[in-house]
């Protein structure tokens, strides 16, 4: 009984969803993980950024070359790649391709995988003493060291979790797919509230505990991940070999779209290498900070660019297999527009607010440290609009199959961006110059990729109604900010707030009447997006009514 009650819950978890479900799925489950994610840094924050500010920026700086094979190897490149390819055999009814073209892919990057956390963990030393953080002191450097060592089975786990999640994703099924990095992170909190008291099993010492039982939360929550990721195949009929099939046509167009596109990855992934390289030179905790930063300011690109493009990716490439260009433009812009009208405003509030939000990842007063990661969120504002518009752009590409051209385009975009970084850190701008070098960079990629698109639609692709649609949101915007930067003025950030129980009604309060004010305007402005939203209020305000 408890078997077919199991079954069923992961058959109804599984079931198709359509674009908009997709969205609201993945946007839920990626929210429950930022925040997730918040009170871990928090955790971890009050435990050593304080105290133990060189500690915290060797944790920080072990994840660098793992997550860097993890990129370089996997991540997007993988979905990107392997979900049009995937879709094409199901479209034609070639199950058994799909299916051996997968387990092909899951074998090579298993072994691939396997081979580079090997190689971090015997090359770990130079890695971290003269590549990613040689401004780390000797203490910190060791603690770093051996802290990737653990950290680097990771690139391994991932893989394996990212093509399974994948196959679900391909055939839209997103519920597994979006809660698998929620469980990530629960690993991560175990670690940090457990494993750094110690480990003790019968009486006997396993583990004395300290920052690196956080590394071995990292651990759990990749395993955790895993586990999860498997459950998602439940029903889907995934028929698996152990075996590589190199003649299988589907796997070797893969392996043709994967490296321009794991390039990309990399070469984005050297801008993080280089700017934890500067910071580690910018004294104890500023690698920490400008990690907590960067963090921050991903979380509303995950939540928006990142949701909401994965939701229409199918979507787009549908429209193209079946040869609809007009519709794929059609398809295009509602998400660009969508993802723009919604981004915009949350990097306003975000500027202004950036206090509060400093406060939720950290609970140690209004100290050096706190001051750092708000200023340097600041400057990544921007970045959060370019980099939510970014994976929509990019994704313009992946459609056609065509991952050279967003590879190029980084290219220019991160050697702009390192270059400026290394700019302003000899111009004695700080972390702050490295927030700055990261928002030019990604407007400037956007821009080349979405003028690269319009070129080859031959002027179909952005209309004049959608430049209209987005003067109108950027006007609205400016309402917003005056209407948020009034309000930090009606409800400051005091210097005694470290409580959550304080700055979080003060965020939500700036938040929300400046969204209102965001919502109204666009409603008066004649702004599509803001119509689904009147409609339903005016549905349920009559329907109370009466």
């Amino acid at each position: 009984m408890k078997r077919f009650k199991f079954r069923s819950v992961v058959a109804l978890a599984n079931t198709k969803l359509s674009v908009k479900s997709a969205a609201i799925v993945l946007a839920s489950s990626t929210l429950l993980s930022a925040l997730l994610g918040l009170f871990r840094d928090r955790l971890l924050n009050s435990y050593y950024l304080g105290t133990y500010p060189t500690g915290i920026d060797a944790y920080t700086a072990a994840f660098t070359i793992p997550d860097f094979m993890f990129f370089v190897l996997t991540s997007g490149a993988l979905a990107v790649s392997f979900i049009p390819v995937f879709n094409q055999r199901l479209v034609s009814g070639n199950k058994k391709s799909a299916w051996e073209m997968s387990s092909s892919l899951l074998n090579l990057l298993a072994l691939v995988t396997l081979v580079a956390s090997i190689l971090i963990m015997i090359f770990a030393d130079p890695l971290i003493r003269y590549v990613v953080s040689p401004g780390l002191d000797e203490s910190g450097m060791i603690l770093a060291i051996n802290m990737t060592r653990v950290i680097a089975i990771n690139p391994f786990l991932f893989s394996i979790a990212t093509v399974l999640t994948s196959i679900q994703q391909a055939v839209h099924r997103f519920v597994f797919y979006a809660f698998a990095p929620t469980i990530y992170n629960i690993g991560i909190i175990i670690g940090i509230t457990c494993f750094t008291s110690g480990i003790n099993l019968f009486g006997i010492t396993i583990f004395e505990g300290g920052i690196m039982g956080v590394a071995l939360g990292v651990i759990l929550g990749a395993v955790l991940q895993l586990i999860v990721s498997l459950i998602g195949l439940f029903g889907l009929g995934f028929d698996y070999s152990f075996k590589i099939s190199w003649r299988n046509q589907g796997f070797r167009t893969i392996l043709k779209l994967l490296p321009p596109r794991s390039l990309d990855q990399g070469i984005d992934y050297v801008n993080s290498i280089v700017s934890t390289n500067l910071s580690s030179r910018m004294g104890a905790g500023a690698v920490r900070s400008f990690d907590q930063a960067t963090s921050l300011q991903s979380m509303p690109v995950t939540l928006i660019g990142v949701a909401i493009s994965t939701a229409f990716f199918p979507k787009l490439t549908e429209d193209l297999g079946d040869g609809d260009k007009n519709e794929f433009y059609k398809t295009f812009r509602k998400a660009l527009r969508m993802i723009t009208w919604i981004s915009l405003p949350v990097a306003t509030i975000a500027f202004f607010a950036r206090g509060y939000v400093t406060s939720f990842v950290s609970n140690i007063g209004n100290n050096d440290s706190n001051g750092t990661i708000a200023s340097v969120l600041g400057t990544l504002c921007i970045a959060i609009f370019a980099r939510s518009i970014f994976h929509i752009a990019s994704r313009g590409f992946y459609a056609y199959q065509d991952t050279r051209t967003p590879f190029r385009v980084s290219i220019i975009a991160i050697g702009a961006t390192i270059g400026l970084s290394v700019l302003f850190t000899v111009l004695g701008w700080g972390v702050d110059g490295l927030g700055v070098a990261q928002s030019i960079g990604a407007l400037l990629e956007i821009a080349i990729l979405l003028f690269i698109l319009q070129r080859r639609s031959r002027g179909a692709l952005l209309n004049r109604e959608l430049a209209r649609s987005i003067l109108r949101m950027s006007f609205a915007t400016l309402i917003t900010g005056c209407v948020a930067f009034s309000m930090t003025k009606f409800v400051p950030l005091m210097a005694t707030d470290s409580s959550l129980v304080i700055t979080i009604p003060k965020f939500f309060l700036i938040s929300a009447v400046s969204g209102i004010a965001y919502l109204v305007a666009s409603y008066f402005l004649d702004i599509e997006e803001a119509k689904p939203i009147f409609r339903y209020l005016k549905k349920v305000l009559f329907r109370n009514l009466k």
